[in-house]
């Protein structure tokens, strides 16, 4: 969206686009921290390789 674009969108749905925005990034920042913690548990829930140990 140009800038030319929004000066021609009014404030309340400029606010109702950055809070739908928000709102987005919350669920994905979260969804990102669920699938890191996912994968952290899968990491260290494996057993290591024969040729690992020393």
């Amino acid at each position: 969206m140009t800038e030319a674009e929004l000066g021609l969108i009014g404030d309340a749905e400029l606010v109702e686009e950055l809070s739908m925005l928000t709102t987005q990034t919350g669920r994905m920042r979260a969804r990102m921290a669920d699938i890191m913690a996912e994968l952290e548990r899968r990491r260290c829930t494996r057993t290591p390789h024969p040729a690992a140990r020393r």
